[in-house]
């Protein structure tokens, strides 16, 4: 099992932050500010220039970013080692359903987890949102398939075949 963190910046409705849900499960942890996250910590960064992939797999945890991305290099700064970029993946959050690039934090820890080799733990996660399996579903065949890559490169080619369909 891999811990999770997730920062924070309280500028979503807190009845309906996913991360909060996962907080409350004892799921995750959430930290306001940039110190607490753990320095060995893999960063889910949408802006990073290195894709995610099953190469980044023992890493010490995952940290989530639950916040607006015009921050992210205020809140990151130059401080962590490791940071990484999610594939091509289609949200089925409410919100966004359908929509390419637009998780929730809850689908990002959870493809994140799938992609290191933890899909038990990523379906628990989940499992605390209604509409945690249908993210699955959506995403099953790329999940799948960036799960078994090698290497980013690797995932950048399995990824550009989803894009260009």
């Amino acid at each position: 099992m891999i811990p999770l963190f997730a920062y924070r910046d309280n500028s979503c409705n807190p009845k309906k932050c996913t991360v909060k849900k996962l907080e409350r499960a004892g799921m995750v942890t959430i930290v306001t500010h940039p110190a607490k996250i753990p320095k060995n910590s893999l960063i889910l960064d949408p802006t990073a220039e290195q894709a995610l992939s099953p190469a980044d797999r023992g890493v010490a945890s995952v940290t989530a970013l639950d916040c607006s991305w015009e921050v992210l290099d205020a809140v990151l700064g130059h401080r962590f080692r490791i940071r990484r970029a999610l594939p091509f993946l289609v949200a089925a959050n409410p919100v966004n359903f359908g929509r390419p690039f637009r998780l929730t934090s809850v689908e990002a820890l959870a493809a994140a987890l799938w992609i290191l080799g933890e899909p038990a733990q990523a379906a628990a996660i989940l499992h605390r949102v209604s509409w945690g399996e249908r993210f699955l579903e959506v995403n099953a065949e790329p999940l799948a398939e960036y799960a078994k890559a090698r290497d980013s490169t690797e995932i950048i080619r399995i990824q550009a075949e989803y894009i260009e369909t």
